[in-house]
């Protein structure tokens, strides 16, 4: 999914104008996309002169760090060596449950290619 560096973009306004959805609106002098009506066609990815318009693959580095700090914060609450390993334990279903439903909904993409 697409969104918006707001350190690089300029408030050309080129992609709200391009927008075929008109997902794109400006805030505070920024573009800011309105998932809720982008298609992810990728026309912001394309009109964008300063790169602003970014893919949501760059953001994976930050999300793993997030989710690790998350963990870190939960595991404070337990105090014996036992329970952070359960709490461990569980916290990795949940992310192997996630992966499940990832993977699942990829394979039925697929069959809809």
């Amino acid at each position: 999914m697409p969104w918006i560096d707001k350190n690089m973009c300029t408030g050309c306004e080129i992609c709200i104008d391009e927008c075929p959805v008109g997902a794109i609106a400006m805030v505070d002098d920024k573009a800011e996309i309105n998932m809720g009506l982008c298609i992810r066609c990728g026309t912001c990815h394309k009109v964008c002169p300063e790169n602003a318009a970014r893919h949501d693959s760059e953001l994976i580095p930050e999300e793993v760090e997030n989710n690790i700090e998350w963990v870190k914060d939960l595991l404070t609450h337990y105090t014996t060596e036992k329970e952070k390993r359960g709490f461990l334990k569980r916290i990795k279903r949940h992310f192997l449950k996630e992966m499940k439903v990832n993977e699942k909904t990829l394979e039925q993409i697929e069959e809809m290619m």
